[in-house]
């Protein structure tokens, strides 16, 4: 596989994945309604440092270790957690005002940096995507040495930007025309989806769901 197909079925295939409903999705829904158009790149942001960590991890030898029941388990139980504190906290920030001091926007974008390393990181299917897909481009890519794992991310890494930059710009945009009955609405209806999904991580971490 060549670099451009490389670049562009990488693209695709995180496109695809993207789309999907998850984690990922509820922050950015959650945070462009209070927060504008900047939440989903910032959210990426964190998401994508993650990923370049897993990349460096992955290409270390470690990836198997993924795959392991032990760890899924672990990582589903921890990632329920949080995930079902996210949901808590933004349930009670549903009410609050969106404005705030320069400090407290300044702090609202690391913690928009940060949703997006946690969230990620705390879902299992992330690291079984990466352990498995995700193994079998850095291989391809490899072809090519850093060339070829360059163009991989960058396809990967764009199409995650390319949607949740979309997703936010609409809800943004939309939230600017919407009353805030609506906007709590919204939120606490993404803060719903994070606790059920964290309910869901922690019933297959105990053995609950198989």
């Amino acid at each position: 596989m060549n670099p451009p197909l490389l670049f562009a079925t990488s693209f695709l295939v995180a496109l695809t994945g993207a789309m999907m409903p998850g984690p990922v999705l509820a922050v950015t829904v959650r945070y462009s309604a209070r927060n504008g158009i900047k939440s989903g790149p910032l959210i990426i942001l964190g998401h994508g440092l993650l990923e370049l960590a897993l990349i460096g991890i992955l290409l270390a030898g470690l990836g198997s270790v993924f795959r392991l029941p032990a760890f899924i388990r672990v990582v589903s139980a921890v990632g329920g957690l949080v995930l079902i504190w996210m949901a808590i906290s933004g349930w009670r920030q549903s009410a609050g005002k969106a404005d705030g001091t320069s400090a407290e926007k300044r702090r609202s974008k690391l913690v928009m940096v940060g949703a997006g390393i946690a969230t990620s990181a705390s879902n299992p299917y992330w690291l079984i995507w990466w352990s498995t897909v995700g193994m079998a481009y850095l291989a391809l890519a490899w072809r090519y040495r850093w060339w070829g794992l360059t163009v991989f991310f960058a396809g990967h890494i764009l199409a995650d930007l390319s949607w949740y930059s979309l997703v936010s710009w609409g809800t943004a945009r939309g939230g600017r025309r919407l009353s805030g009955t609506f906007q709590s609405g919204l939120l606490k209806g993404c803060s719903l989806f994070l606790l059920l999904l964290g309910i869901f991580f922690l019933a297959r971490a105990t053995g609950g769901l198989e």
